[in-house]
């Protein structure tokens, strides 16, 4: 599975924006998928994940309230709507696909990544 991550970029501070993330290859219709951002010198951070049906969604303390994790399975795409956004959620955020069908905070639940879409929220 390929994951193509896009939507991000240059935003003010409350302001939103909305990342993408459409599987190539095969379906991911079957998997749990996840939100994690990074930035230099940093571990990689869980952000938001969602199970196989999107019945489940589970998000970071720090994101709570601002961000929401969806998923369309006929359109095999995932999304991050981010609300509020804050000067500290500036970062590379990647989406992944889960070896199981829930989500998971552990990055290493992990088996595919995808590029990775830079978010700077300026002041």
């Amino acid at each position: 599975v390929q994951l193509q991550a896009s939507g991000g970029g240059l935003v003010q501070a409350g302001g939103s924006l909305r990342l993408s993330c459409a599987a190539s290859g095969r379906s991911f219709s079957g998997n749990g998928m996840g939100w994690f951002r990074q930035n230099p010198g940093k571990e990689r951070e869980f952000v938001a994940a969602i199970n196989w049906s999107g019945d489940s969604t589970y998000v970071a303390d720090s994101v709570k309230g601002r961000f929401t994790i969806s998923r369309d399975n006929a359109r095999d795409t995932v999304y991050l709507q981010m609300a509020s956004l804050k000067p500290e959620d500036t970062a590379v955020y990647y989406c992944a696909a889960a070896r199981f069908s829930g989500g998971s905070s552990n990055p290493g639940s992990y088996t595919s990544w995808g590029q990775g879409t830079l978010v700077t929220v300026s002041s």
